[in-house]
């Protein structure tokens, strides 16, 4: 489990990228990139990290179920998943 401040910091940081985007964008096709540089630094989306919806784990992520490979495996299991069974041969 990640703490419960790096969670909130990544939201933070969603939150402030999609406030500034449109001005960002704006600046971006203008070439005026003084301007950019005065923005808030985690207004870029590069800052933004993908974590693991249930657990907040930023390594291993897989991006088509939004969970980590440890969560996927669990889940998996279980049988949480549509369409993902263990394979065996």
């Amino acid at each position: 489990m990640a703490k419960e401040s790096m969670k909130a910091r990544e939201v933070k940081r969603k939150k402030m990228v999609a406030k500034y985007a449109a001005k960002r964008k704006a600046l971006k096709e203008a070439g005026d990139y003084q301007a950019l540089q005065k923005l808030p630094k985690d207004a870029s989306p590069v800052r933004m990290h993908n974590r693991c919806k249930l657990t907040g784990r930023p390594k291993g992520y897989m991006r088509t179920f939004g969970v980590s490979r440890v969560t996927f495996r669990e889940m998996a299991n279980q049988g949480l998943i549509p369409g993902v069974r263990k394979a065996s041969w």
